[in-house]
């Protein structure tokens, strides 16, 4: 396997799935659409017969979307090199994921890619960009409790390439599929890990921002959630509102470059 090879193997297993445009966007934007995306076509055929690279049986757009439709994870083999390389127990066997696992977690994948875009243009710095398990927070909760807080990701960003002021922030994407009780769960969950003051100590007594990127069917009923949660996080007089931006998905970057500022 070449060393492109093995990054589009780390890219997968990092992101859990990947379909054949993020792999383009990832490791071969220095060509042109098409050929770019002749040669991914073809570096994930030859991963795919290697059992390094799986796929699964839906597609993303339907059987008409053809090859280009097709979502990656990693195989038997693949996970096998992993476990060489990191010398470990393999920590996490395929399984056939539901729709709305599988579409969130393609989401959250766009929304990194988006931000590694932005960066090779210039955009911005993408200091760090923990997904998924990498970005978890485990803490000691009232009464010793040991918890977890999952963010779907955790970010240190800087408006411009080389730029002195770092921001950090937690990112978590809902479709649509959580009720708005649910996102407010969460957001106290922000909440009680601030107070323990962890992360503080950690970051120079800074507390990550934390992005909620909510999306819908509609747009028009994305709006009317994300309005509604702004004003429930306001209302809500254990959580301060100051901490949170609310955003559609188109509306990361923008964000990011403005260090969070409203």
């Amino acid at each position: 396997m070449s060393g492109r090879d093995f990054q589009i193997l780390r890219s997968v297993a990092e992101h859990r799935f990947l379909t054949v445009r993020h792999i383009h966007q990832l490791h071969f934007q220095g060509l042109s659409s098409k050929s770019g995306l002749r040669i991914t076509q073809r570096s994930l055929a030859r991963l795919r017969r290697w059992r390094v690279l799986g796929t699964l049986e839906r597609r993303i757009g339907g059987l008409r979307a053809g090859s280009g439709g097709l979502v990656h994870y990693v195989d038997v083999v693949g996970a096998k090199l992993l476990q060489i390389e990191n010398a470990e127990p393999s920590k996490r066997r395929y399984t056939t994921p539901s729709h709305t696992f599988l579409t969130h977690t393609l989401a959250v994948a766009e929304s990194h890619i988006a931000l590694i875009t932005a960066q090779v243009h210039g955009r911005l710095e993408l200091v760090r960009g923990d997904v998924e398990a990498m970005a978890w927070r485990t803490y000691h909760g009232l009464g010793g409790a040991l918890l977890t807080l999952r963010p779907d990701m955790y970010l240190e960003t800087a408006a411009a390439i080389g730029g002195d002021l770092i921001s950090s922030w937690f990112y978590e994407h809902d479709m649509g599929t959580e009720s708005l009780p649910t996102l407010l769960r969460k957001s106290r969950e922000y909440e009680s890990y601030r107070r323990t003051g962890i992360e503080q100590e950690q970051n120079d007594g800074v507390f990550p921002l934390v992005i909620w990127s909510l999306s819908a069917q509609t747009e028009a009923r994305a709006a009317e959630r994300r309005s509604a949660l702004v004003e429930a996080i306001e209302r809500d007089q254990r959580l301060d509102a100051s901490l949170f931006r609310i955003i559609a998905p188109h509306q990361l970057i923008s964000l990011i470059k403005t260090g969070g500022t409203t």
